[in-house]
């Protein structure tokens, strides 16, 4: 069984997928989210990028592909000298090592996805 933070970002991760119709800003949103729910984790750190690298790229959005290129490289050192900026959203149009505020979207979204795998834990019908 897979734990809770885990099953969270895997949450994010489909709300991203299933908002394939939704406008490009808004579709970003989860990916943000999973990024700052999974940055304290490597694997999850790490996923978010690549995830984000992969929207980049179908996005042809070549200054987000190349920042998220970057800050694929720095994840690893980041994590050995535990240099992690809380609440980050990790998108290559905020510094990559700025702590930030938590957006009330992101809390919102993150909040969402903790309930419904709460509620899925519980045997809830969504």
């Amino acid at each position: 069984m897979t734990d809770e933070q885990t099953q969270v970002f895997d949450a994010l991760v489909l709300a991203f997928e299933e908002g394939r119709a939704l406008p490009v800003a808004e579709r970003w949103r989860p990916l943000e989210a999973a990024h700052v729910l999974g940055q304290s984790r490597l694997s999850l750190h790490w996923r978010s990028h690549v995830l984000m690298l992969r929207f980049a790229l179908e996005l042809r959005d070549w200054p987000e592909a190349l920042g998220q290129a970057l800050r694929l490289a720095l994840v690893p050192p980041g994590h050995l000298l535990g240099r992690l900026p809380a609440g980050n959203i990790g998108r290559a149009t905020v510094h990559a090592l700025r702590p930030m505020a938590p957006q009330p979207e992101l809390e919102a979204l993150l909040g969402e996805a903790r309930r419904s795998v709460r509620d899925r834990q519980r045997g809830v019908s969504a």
